[in-house]
């Protein structure tokens, strides 16, 4: 029971930031966006560029961001056939505040590592 709502609840239905971190907060979704921010690419373009994806982990997750439209999925009529990813307009947009993000982390990420050091010890 939700007591803000009244109600049992879905969180991720009423709060957009969860929904969003939830669906590509996890280990490979930011990784694949990245990816395809230079253009479009074949499955084993990004297997090779991720590296330790396995192909089944790679293909769910493109489905995922498919399905929430981050990414378009599009099929060659050719043998053997041609399926290309690239991003959406959406995806396109959403990789703009994860520059920022990265950029962030990049600047900071020495002073994070000395935390981390200092707490450990």
């Amino acid at each position: 029971m939700d007591s803000a709502l009244g109600h049992d609840t879905d969180l991720t239905a009423v709060c957009p930031v969860r929904g969003v971190l939830d669906r590509i907060g996890d280990q490979w979704s930011f990784l694949i966006l990245l990816s395809l921010e230079d253009g479009p690419r074949r499955f084993n373009e990004l297997m090779r560029q991720i590296g330790d994806i396995s192909r089944q982990m790679l293909s769910r997750t493109l489905r995922r961001l498919e399905e929430d439209g981050y990414v378009t999925r599009t099929v060659f009529p050719q043998v053997p056939p041609r399926v290309d990813y690239a991003l959406t307009p959406l995806g396109r947009s959403f990789m703009e505040p994860m520059r920022a993000l990265v950029a962030w982390a990049d600047r900071h990420h020495p002073a994070i590592l000395d935390a981390r050091g200092r707490y450990g010890a």
